[in-house]
């Protein structure tokens, strides 16, 4: 087995007396798509963001890429290779749409390959040409969160992590997304970690599915190989019991 491009290992996040990650273990091999599940206030945010540096552990250590990531700033982990689009679609409204992907590259300088990425990732995502020097703010929700992903990948990531790209997106939409995620996969190799609420579209996403339940791991393996009743049970809590599934 080759060495993992992410290991967590112990992870422990509190905010104040209210504990988020409890222990949490976790391995990502560059190429792999690793769909984060499970109920609200099971911790999926918080590992997001204790992975890109913007929450402190309390104790554990992230490893990303052969570096000590842990409690480092933000701007060193993005450095690093790592790229997290956030919740909540934040694009910067008063820009164009061209203007936020270039803020995408601003570690960059290799600027040959920084052009050959845009004219990729409008061709992914054709919508944003079509709106490319239009203000960001005027975009639907899917069309932002389009550009959210596209930014993301103008840094040239070794790990794109992205929470809850479904959120407040109709079903279509839903589906545009993913599709551009899953041609991202299969043309650029891009390893991918992404928190969804719905467990039934990581089932279709493929890749190893991780349901976290009260700030740990309880179901952990290859989708098709996860029982409905075991995944009611991790997801509801019903069983307390650790389960993982191998393939």
């Amino acid at each position: 087995m080759t060495t993992p491009l992410l290991s967590i290992q112990d992870l422990h996040v509190r905010y104040g007396g209210i504990a988020a990650l409890r222990g949490l273990d976790l391995t990502i091999h560059a190429g792999e798509t690793v769909m984060v599940t499970g109920p609200n206030g099971a911790g999926k945010s918080t590992l997001m963001k204790a992975i890109a540096g913007l929450v402190k552990p309390r104790q554990g250590r992230i490893v990303f890429d052969g570096q000590l990531t842990t409690g480092r700033a933000p701007e060193t982990v993005a450095a690093s290779g790592f790229s997290l689009v956030p919740e909540g679609r934040q694009v910067f409204g008063s820009m164009t749409v061209l203007e936020n992907l270039r803020i995408g590259t601003g570690l960059r300088r290799n600027a040959l390959a920084v052009a050959a990425d845009l004219e990729y990732l409008l061709d992914v995502f054709p919508l944003l040409r079509e709106r490319a020097h239009g203000q960001a703010g005027l975009l639907s929700g899917g069309q932002q969160q389009m550009l959210v992903i596209a930014r993301a990948l103008m840094a040239a990531p070794r790990l794109l992590a992205i929470d809850e790209p479904s959120l407040g997106l109709a079903p279509r939409v839903t589906d545009q997304v993913y599709e551009a995620l899953l041609r991202l996969r299969a043309e650029r190799d891009l390893t991918l970690l992404i928190v969804e609420q719905s467990a039934s579209r990581a089932l279709l996403t493929g890749g190893r599915m991780v349901m976290l339940h009260e700030g740990g791991i309880v179901l952990e393996g290859d989708p098709r190989q996860i029982t409905a009743q075991q995944m009611q049970q991790a997801y509801f809590g019903y069983d307390a019991t650790p389960a993982a599934i191998h393939a």
